[in-house]
């Protein structure tokens, strides 16, 4: 497979960069890709428990994450491990790369949750974001990072947020 391909391979690993370092790396299955976005379903990979407040990621939970080569976000759909829904997870990345059997997402520290059914919408970490320094180093990315969180929260507020992963 080559960068940016619509062809498809049953596994990827997907490799999540934050501040040029790996954060961290897993096995996921490959479900789409329409050479724009590329959809992928994976277990929980974290270790143990993280509990946010709002919402607990836990062994048993699966992802189907939605990573586009033309937006600056990555859209998570949480589900239990009996299916329920728990909401969305949405990641401000850099526009998304698949080349050959890894796909890389660059984290851009800002974060949104939408709880299941959608009364809940959260702007996270923006003091992570603020102290990254990307606002200097690259403003055109800080730019369009805090444009995509926006375009996320008001689809998610007052759009048809669902139909992005449609």
């Amino acid at each position: 497979m080559s960068a940016n391909s619509a062809e498809t391979a049953s596994q990827v690993e997907v490799v999540l960069v934050k501040s040029g370092r790996t954060k961290i790396r897993y096995p996921a299955t490959l479900l789409h890709d329409d050479g724009t976005r590329v959809t992928v379903r994976a277990p929980w990979a974290g270790d143990g428990v993280r509990d946010f407040g709002f919402v607990r990621f836990e062994p048993g939970d699966v992802f189907t994450e939605y990573y586009w080569r033309d937006r600056w976000y990555a859209v998570k759909e949480v589900r239990d491990g009996r299916g329920a829904l728990k909401g969305w997870y949405c990641d401000i990345t850099r526009p998304a790369t698949l080349v050959g059997a890894e796909l890389v997402v660059e984290d851009l520290d800002l974060d949104l949750w939408r709880s299941a059914d959608g009364t809940a919408v959260l702007r996270l970490d923006e003091d992570e974001f603020a102290a990254s320094g990307l606002a200097a180093s690259d403003p055109r990315a800080a730019a369009a990072a805090e444009n995509a969180l926006d375009t996320l929260e008001l689809l998610s507020r007052e759009g048809d947020f669902e139909a992005l992963l449609a």
